[in-house]
């Protein structure tokens, strides 16, 4: 059986977008322009901008929510907890020196986090919104810190 594909680069973005975009890096590659989809090629192009943002934020969110953790629950801290938020401080260190631009977005990125963070605290701990700052407690500075765990000095407090 012999499957027919879309003629039409619009039509293949819309029925096989896999064989859209391989259909697009050849004719991008073969200096073909005038047979670029160029609309949905914006498209994507502009998507993959918002998710490097959505990562950025994603990851920013991950590593407030296990410091607010580890500053207001110390009597819980674990050996993963001090994992993820190494994790998260290099994941998020290697996105910025891959893409610079992402930089000045920071300001706005941890306002955005740290909501998440909330929701994040607030369901892996017994604690309540109410027991959380409303406000990021952390300047982006320390929580990108690798020497930053809030409440404690490190090397006296953990075994590991």
């Amino acid at each position: 059986m012999e499957l027919s594909l879309p003629s039409q680069s619009g039509e293949l973005y819309e029925k096989d977008f896999y064989a859209w975009t391989q259909e697009q890096a050849k004719f991008l590659r073969d200096g073909k322009w005038n047979c670029l989809d160029a609309s949905n090629l914006v498209e994507e192009i502009e998507s993959l901008g918002r998710q490097e943002r959505r990562e950025l934020e994603n990851r920013l969110g991950i590593l407030l929510g296990h410091l607010l953790k580890w500053e207001f629950q110390p009597d819980k801290r674990s050996k993963g907890w001090f994992a993820t938020i190494r994790e998260q401080r290099r994941q998020i260190l290697k996105l910025l020196n891959q893409s610079l631009s992402l930089k000045p977005y920071l300001p706005e990125a941890l306002e955005e986090a740290y909501q998440n963070a909330l929701d994040l605290a607030v369901r892996e701990t017994s604690l309540g919104y109410k027991d959380f700052p409303q406000q990021c407690p952390y300047e982006l500075s320390e929580a990108l810190d690798a020497s930053f765990f809030p409440g404690q000095q490190l090397e006296s407090d953990c075994d590991w």
